[in-house]
């Protein structure tokens, strides 16, 4: 027995199926599929039922999936004690994100000054590899976006965002201070496929249904430059993005901050007592309402 085994094999009924799982894991299916199978051969119990729409456990696997996961927390503890020995208990592993503005910096400089001996080694990854890591004790946390909920680990809310819309400088909102999502829904909206992105991608939509906007969908989203461009220069059309780097100014576009939803981002970690690399960083998180 592995314990990618076990993890898989968790990863499947966290998700409800094979093609999620491995989706969520950065493998292909087929690896997922295989591996359970062995452990199930090696068990001599079948873990799901199969059929062409449906997984779910079997009796024997619901009896087995809390024992699966006690080891795959024990082994990530023992990862993470590790980790602290080599380190001396002094570097705390981060993955971020890139912006909005200064939070970063301004989050990792109040972490200096509330513990000046703790060396922090940051690192940029996309979102599944950032928080497999976090899962895998290979990062003690990591910071994510819009991502309300990551099977396996906790997500502290650290700071809310407004998202902005952009739209034609000559549209009937353009002087708007504060747009709702039901005054744009008359406009095509170009917002890239999910696969590029599903937290933000899900924060919008999620947030249209609720409004009961239906907005026609435009062109997708390519890149913000890129878009910008063609909602100045084409046929009407408005986007919705969040601030990485300043909010960009282009000719013909206005930009204005959306009156909601606001973009959250949160602290991924394991569940559990934090380690000593990660206790300072949790003193120093600023509280999200101060950020509204």
């Amino acid at each position: 027995m592995e314990l990618r085994q076990l993890e898989y094999f968790a990863a499947v009924a966290d998700e409800g199926g094979f093609s999620r799982a491995a989706a969520r894991l950065g493998i292909v299916q087929s690896a997922v599929s295989q591996q359970v199978r062995r452990l199930e051969r090696e068990l001599g119990v079948a873990l799901f039922r199969r059929t062409t729409r449906h997984v779910e456990l079997t009796g024997a696997g619901e009896r087995l999936l809390p024992e699966a996961r006690a080891v795959l927390a024990a082994a990530r503890r023992t990862r993470r004690v590790a980790a602290d020995l080599a380190a001396g208990d002094g570097v705390l592993r981060l993955g971020t994100v890139q912006g909005p503005g200064d939070r970063l910096r301004r989050l990792l400089a109040d972490l200096a000054a509330a513990a000046p001996g703790l060396r922090v080694r940051p690192r940029r990854l996309g979102l599944t590899e950032r928080l497999a890591a976090v899962r895998s004790g290979e990062l003690d946390a990591a910071l994510v976006r819009a991502a309300p909920r990551a099977p396996g680990l906790e997500l502290l809310p650290v700071w809310r965002d407004p998202l902005y819309v952009a739209l034609p400088a000559g549209h009937r909102l353009a002087g708007a201070a504060s747009p709702r999502l039901t005054d744009l829904a008359d406009l095509p909206l170009r917002l890239a496929p999910r696969g590029h992105n599903p937290p933000f991608h899900d924060l919008v939509t999620g947030a249209l249904r609720a409004a009961g906007a239906e907005p026609p969908y435009g062109p997708p989203f390519t890149t913000l430059q890129e878009t910008l461009a063609e909602i100045g220069a084409g046929a009407p059309s408005w986007t919705v993005f969040y601030e990485v780097a300043g909010v960009p100014s282009f000719p013909r576009v206005a930009v204005r901050p959306l009156a909601a939803p606001a973009l959250t981002t949160y602290l991924a970690v394991l569940p559990g007592p934090p380690g000593p690399a990660l206790r300072p960083l949790l003193a120093v998180l600023p509280d999200p309402a101060a950020s509204d």
